[in-house]
């Protein structure tokens, strides 16, 4: 078994760590899309690559991204475009979680899902991570039914392995966070570093 194939079979645990693999290749395969915010038209666009299970991605999110997105994204500076990476199961479980709330609420619950990293990562148990991201989905607004349809979808993991397998190609893309500021990759860095590219860029 490879590793994409393990992902896409570890996927059940949401639901139920007996789930019957094979109904999942019932639905249509969905199309999935990168989430961005800001103004389409900005003169900087930042693809972050990240993981929700990244340490680091976290601290990012934690530290930089809200800065970033004060001074550039909702003064319409900078479209940012977020690019899951998915290094483990657990990130390709709330990779899935996050787009149960549609674009509307997919960055909410990204935030989420960085802000208590630790909290529902828990001790590392599938079924513990099941029920922990099922907290976060709820408090997000989501019901349980919609929830219950999100988490058992593997032609949606499927899909968005797929996804990812195609924006993992395009740049090379070593560790997370990774940032591409209008084409250029940079690894990670702190909110002054980034600000003098973007001005540069402006």
């Amino acid at each position: 078994m490879n590793r994409r194939t393990a992902l896409i079979l570890g996927s059940s645990a949401l639901v139920s760590l007996a789930a019957p693999i094979s109904a999942f290749a019932e639905s249509m395969t969905p199309e999935i899309v990168d989430f961005a915010i800001g103004a389409e038209d900005a003169p900087v666009t930042i693809i972050e690559y990240a993981s929700f299970t990244c340490p680091h991605c976290a601290r990012f999110h934690d530290d930089v991204y809200p800065l970033l997105k004060a001074d550039y994204v909702e003064t319409g500076k900078v479209r940012f475009v977020y690019r899951e990476v998915y290094f483990d199961r657990p990130g390709l479980w709330a990779a899935m979680v996050a787009r149960c709330g549609g674009e509307m609420r997919y960055f909410g619950i990204s935030d989420m899902l960085f802000d208590k990293q630790k909290e529902w990562i828990g001790d590392g148990t599938g079924a513990v991570i099941a029920a922990n991201l099922r907290k976060i989905g709820l408090s997000a607004g989501l019901t349980n039914e919609e929830l219950d349809q999100c988490m058992a979808d593997g032609a949606k993991a499927q899909a968005m392995l797929d996804h990812y397998e195609v924006n993992i190609t395009e740049y090379p893309i070593e560790g997370t966070p990774a940032l591409v500021v209008n084409g250029k990759l940079y690894g990670n860095m702190g909110y002054d570093e980034l600000k003098e590219l973007i001005e540069k860029a402006l």
